[in-house]
């Protein structure tokens, strides 16, 4: 008997910024976003199954105009003070065109000093296109003072350039190759953007990406312009004994004075965006590793000494790293490798530095053999770090070494293209991350982190397609390659994409056409899935390819061999060097499409979308009989927890339409007994049980509302949390006393896994707020010699208001003051919570003396973790939007890009009643409307007024 699979398919829709779950079954966090879809239901034809997945990416335009924009900088001595700057002008992909000239050589020394520093570039500028007619050179400049400018060594007149807010521009430069060379002094200690070179905590350090670099010194600050650097720098030695910047160390000495200097060559070309200085009093962890050519490369760990002892797993997630992405794994690291990776990249210089800071606006930054991280991503031990700590440090430093290859050796050429570096390389560490724990478990939470805070965003008016700036959804595309040509083909074409492009600043269609003509194929649409059209108030959207892994389940919940399938009137026989086939791609190209499988043997229920094979949304026609059966018997691991999270998705609708009529609350038995069944399964392992006990974060559910209801959803999700922990009380009492060990921490993925479960566990039994288990949680906090258990333990407790919260805190900050990173988590458990009102608490928290506005972390964590909370941030009373309104421009000018990422909660405002409508346009236009705003905040507020 043939069976039919039919999918009218449609397009893709853009990112945003929304809520997750903090632990889980707990309360709710905030994060950011991937390619959107939503679905619609597919038709019932008799002996087939079917389902339509709507997947659109759009982008969004930026709107509006105005007549000034600060700058992201403290205002500096009276000598530099410039005009206001002009409008932002919105820049299109299709207006791109090349250099009129390149720099071949970039030579510069900085003289830094505790009140000004002084910046002299040396530039060999030659002509962009071939036979081109001599163009004005323009250089991107802001927050610069010129000092003088220098062409072929002669000083140029008054008339022979022009400096605005924005530029330097050299009217009618030589012919042919010649040297440029500027002056410039800057200010890095009044420099609170964090963006250029800045002060921080006493030491000098840069950010260059994205466009930081122009206010440093004049350049053409584009990724396409890519040079080779020397830097030398010049300090007092005893203020700043370590000097660092890119490649090499070619030379070191004494200056006079109390000063010395270092002198550092880059070997490779590189866009500004990567160049990196880092200076001041650090310590450092150096080890080696000895690459698959036998070369020996140094690494180093810079930290301030007292830091240092918290450094060692940093320093092995590099080595881990470096080792995966050669050719050849001998397994000479603690955790075995579950596959050997097939990058082949070996590490390129002899030294590779790490520079840990405290004040970062980013994560990590991949500059060329100096990557500099923020604290919490390296520093970690296990009194102070969870379980999530040390998986993050092992991902983002995993993360930056690879950018070594993918955004260094071959960059983007545009910032429209920066999916190819971020999206490539997030692909990269997802594989490193899963080959050294559980793939399923891996694969789970970046879906979950791409429906909790990408497809919101994308339905919003920050929508936008892949190429812009969306990680995890680039991510989602790369992995899309890998899934047509698989692992081998996935190799071939990489191998091809380096062999073409190194060295050079490429496109989206260079990657593409590498992994086609490596695999001599096409794959139609696919990059419309990059090249998206419409966005709000554009409805057509065009089809696009989507593959689809299917597998077919029989009645006795074994896989199916599939042994054909017909498509177009062409019968595709599969196998797999002559064994059963039981998963199979489909390739959607068109806007409907029809898949007939021969030889099957019973009516099957299909496992759709296995391993979560596209990033679309999908709506089918399987009964809650199925989704259940599924959820106990699906081969596919990561469709079972798909299974359980339809299940859950729909009946949280469901109890949020009864709630909202004021219905009786009644839990299904059925879910109840297949969370059990999910529970008490000892073949499963105990970190995916976790994941698939864990209900839908409260964002995630307002999101598939037509108008979204923080109080009913918040509501019914602690009803279904309270109803699991009371019918399941007995089972996750013996899973929290069963996973409890005595043995000394480890990072590995049995104890994180074991850890996982008894935490979840509790955060269950603690929202009964019954005195046994708030005696058990306090046990649990009193008794934890780790900060994933401690930590854990004192979110149960924080759940419920009262004094044993409040004593609990206390001891918590009282134990851990002094660690800042802690006290950071002490803040975002705070600011998330879900206690009525907490926006008082947390406008208190904003004079604790262990908060400051200026560090990037401690604002995510405590303003950041606030708009994480619905039934808060959108409070009824509109609390919640006038406090984020005031902080974003008290933020805004101490730092716009932290500003503007804060600001970027209020961006779906339309998504929600007309009275939280009201409330929160009226603090968009106040904070539009506001002196001085910077071009950052302007541009995210603006467009959300515009949708």
């Amino acid at each position: 008997m043939a069976r039919r699979l039919i999918s009218p398919a449609a397009a893709c829709r853009g990112c945003g910024f929304v809520n997750a779950g903090f632990l889980g079954a707990v309360s709710s966090f905030h994060y950011q976003s991937l390619p959107a879809c939503s679905s619609k239901q597919g038709s019932s034809v008799r002996n087939c199954f079917s389902f339509r997945a709507d997947l659109r990416k759009e982008s969004a335009n930026f709107v509006g105009k105005r007549t000034s924009c600060s700058v992201a900088t403290e205002p500096p001595p009276a000598a530099t003070e410039k005009p206001e700057m002009d409008a932002p002008k919105e820049i299109f992909l299709k207006d791109y065109r090349k250099p009129d000239y390149l720099f071949d050589k970039v030579d510069l020394q900085f003289q830094l000093g505790e009140e000004k520093t002084i910046v002299t570039s040396k530039i060999v500028v030659s002509p962009g296109a071939e036979g081109s007619i001599s163009a004005p050179l323009v250089l991107h400049g802001c927050d610069l003072k010129l000092l003088s400018i220098k062409v072929n060594g002669t000083e140029l007149k008054g008339e022979e350039y022009t400096v605005d807010s924005r530029h330097l521009t050299v009217s009618t430069p030589p012919a042919g190759v010649f040297n440029l060379e500027i002056v410039t002094e800057i200010y890095p200690q009044l420099n609170t953007s964090l963006e250029g070179l800045y002060k921080s905590t006493g030491n000098f350090c840069t950010q260059c990406e994205a466009e930081g670099f122009r206010k440093i010194t004049y350049f053409q600050d584009r990724p396409d312009v890519m040079a080779k650097y020397t830097c030398r720098i010049e300090a007092d030695k005893t203020l700043y004994p370590v000097l660092l910047s890119n490649g090499n160390l070619i030379e070191q000495g004494d200056l006079e004075g109390g000063k010395h200097f270092a002198l550092w060559e880059d070997p490779f070309k590189k866009p500004s965006y990567l160049f990196a200085l880092v200076a001041g009093q650090l310590g450092c962890r150096e080890d080696s590793f000895v690459t698959c050519s036998g070369r020996n490369v140094t690494l180093r760990i810079w930290t301030p000494a007292q830091d240092l002892p918290k450094t060692a797993h940093a320093m092995y997630s590099l080595k881990a790293a470096m080792q995966w992405d050669e050719e050849i794994a001998d397994s000479i690291l603690p955790f075995g490798f579950a596959t050997c990776q097939v990058f082949g990249l070996e590490y390129d210089l002899d030294l590779f530095n790490i520079v840990v800071v405290p004040d970062f606006n980013m994560g990590a930054m991949e500059n060329k053999s100096l990557n500099i991280f923020q604290s919490r991503l390296v520093l970690a031990s296990p009194e102070t770090a969870t379980d999530g700590d040390y998986a993050a440090i092992l991902g983002v430093v995993g993360h930056e070494y690879f950018h070594n290859w993918t955004g260094n050796r071959v960059t983007c050429r545009d910032w429209f293209q920066l999916t190819l570096k971020e999206g490539l390389t997030v692909f990269r560490d997802q594989e490193f991350s899963s080959d050294l724990g559980c793939r399923t478990v891996k694969r789970i939470a970046d879906v979950s982190k791409l429906r909790i805070y990408q497809f919101p965003q994308d339905a919003g008016p920050m929508a936008h397609p892949i190429r812009p700036h969306s990680y995890i959804k680039g991510a989602e595309v790369v992995r899309m390659y890998k899934t047509m040509f698989g692992a081998s083909g996935f190799r071939k074409g990489m191998d091809l994409y380096f062999q073409r492009h190194d060295g050079q600043a490429v496109t989206c269609e260079d990657f593409y056409a590498a992994m086609c003509d490596a695999n001599n194929a096409q794959l139609p649409n696919f990059l419309q899935c990059q090249e998206v059209p419409p966005t709000p108030g554009q409805p057509v959207k065009e089809p696009m390819f989507i593959p689809v892994a299917v597998g077919l389940v029989d009645s006795t919940g074994k896989d199916m061999p599939l042994t054909s399938v017909c498509s177009d009137g062409t019968l595709q026989t599969l196998s797999s060097d002559g064994k059963p086939v039981f998963t199979t791609v489909l390739q959607f190209k068109k806007k409907e499409e029809e898949f007939i499988f021969k030889n099957v043997p019973e009516k099957p229920v299909p496992s759709l979308l296995r391993g979560y094979s596209a990033p679309v949304r999908l709506d089918s026609d399987l009964s809650e009989s199925n989704l259940f059966f599924l959820l106990a018997n699906d081969s596919d691991e990561f469709n079972r927890w798909e299974a359980g999270q339809v299940l859950a998705r729909k009946l949280m609708l469901s109890l949020v339409a009864d709630y909202q009529q004021q219905k009786t609350l009644i839990l299904n038995p059925k879910f109840v007994d297949g969370l059990r069944s999910i529970l008490l399964n000892t073949s499963l392992d105990k970190e995916f049980i976790a994941k698939a006990i864990t209900l839908p974060g409260q964002g995630e559910i307002m999101d598939m509302m037509p108008v979204a209801d923080p109080d009913a959803v918040h509501a019914v999700r602690n009803f279904i949390k309270k109803e699991l922990a009371l019918q399941l009380k007995d089972d996750l009492l013996a899973a929290v006393t069963s996973n409890r060990s005595s043995e000394a921490y480890t990072f590995n993925h049995d104890s994180m896994a074991r850890r996982a479960l008894k935490n979840t566990c509790l955060a269950y039994l603690a929202s009964l707020n019954e005195p046994d288990v708030t005696e058990l949680a306090l046990h649990e906090y009193k008794t934890a010699t780790n900060m994933t258990e401690q930590f854990a333990a004192l979110a149960a407790l924080s759940q419920n208001p009262g004094q044993v919260r409040e004593d609990a805190l206390l001891d918590f900050y009282n134990k851990w003051q002094n660690d800042y990173l802690v006290v950071s988590k002490w803040f975002a458990l705070q600011a998330t919570s879900d206690i009525p009102g907490n926006v008082v608490n947390v406008q208190k928290l904003l004079s604790h003396p262990a908060f400051d506005m200026r560090n990037p972390n401690k604002v995510y964590s405590l303003i950041g973790g606030f708009c994480g909370s619905p039934v808060n941030f959108h409070a009824k009373d509109g609390s919640g939007y006038k406090f984020l309104g005031e902080v974003v421009l008290q933020l805004d000018k101490i730092n716009p890009q932290v500003a503007s990422r804060m600001v970027s909660a209020f961006s779906r405002w339309r998504r929600y009643d007309e009275t939280r409508q009201a409330l929160a346009k009226a603090q968009l236009e106040m904070i539009v409307s506001a002196n001085g705003l910077s071009e950052n905040v302007y541009e995210i507020a603006s467009k959300s007024l515009a949708d």
